[in-house]
């Protein structure tokens, strides 16, 4: 009896061993398997919401980029399509044109990204109710402008489309430097380039005349 006791002993002794080490590692492999569960998930989530956060990440620079120049480009178009019919000037009609080309896409472009951002996109025509944007022109002068043709059309054309694009480069250089959306920065960058050498050819056909 005293050896089967002894026996009986020593085995429940070995099995309670073997049990706590098999629940030490079980814990420990779970605690490990948690903590790096834990970490993962608080890794994954931050890294995959930080990324789309970068890529559509926008400020009220950028609104108010893409409000103001949404009229300020329908405007110049208004004033562009004008020319067709009465500029003079093959140069006129030409800039004219290629100021409509450039300047449609970005409205697209623009109103695609305030409705992304869940923001009011400006309606068709607004573009009398901004004069008060950099550069635009007055429904005054718009109506001047209408009322003009050949070399007079191509002279008021000219003068009134340098100042428009002058402020166009201005609302441009605005969001570079306080805008966040990285698209928005380089569309300006864009706006900046292009408008200001068109700039110097009206003031080139200006000096002409």
């Amino acid at each position: 009896m005293t050896k089967r006791s002894l026996i009986r002993r020593a085995t429940a002794a070995a099995a309670a061993a073997t049990g706590a080490l098999v629940l030490a590692a079980c814990g420990g492999n779970g605690n490990d398997s948690g903590a790096a569960h834990t970490g993962h998930n608080a890794t994954t989530p931050s890294a995959s919401a930080s990324a789309p956060a970068r890529q559509g990440e926008h400020n009220a620079a950028d609104v108010t980029f893409a409000q103001g120049m949404i009229p300020h480009h329908q405007q110049a178009i208004e004033m562009a399509d004008l020319a067709a019919t009465r500029a003079e000037s093959a140069e006129v009609k030409k800039l004219a044109d290629e100021i409509k080309k450039a300047q449609d896409p970005e409205i697209k472009t623009l109103s695609g990204w305030l409705t992304s951002w869940g923001e009011q996109v400006p309606a068709d025509g607004e573009g009398h109710s901004g004069h008060d944007m950099s550069g635009m022109m007055t429904a005054e002068e718009m109506k001047q402008l209408e009322s003009s043709s050949g070399k007079a059309f191509d002279t008021a054309f000219l003068k009134l489309m340098v100042k428009h694009h002058e402020g166009a480069v201005a609302m441009a250089k605005s969001e570079q430097s306080e805008g966040a959306y990285q698209p928005a920065k380089d569309m300006a960058a864009a706006i900046i380039t292009s408008q200001s050498a068109e700039i110097a050819r009206m003031n080139a056909l200006l000096d002409k005349s």
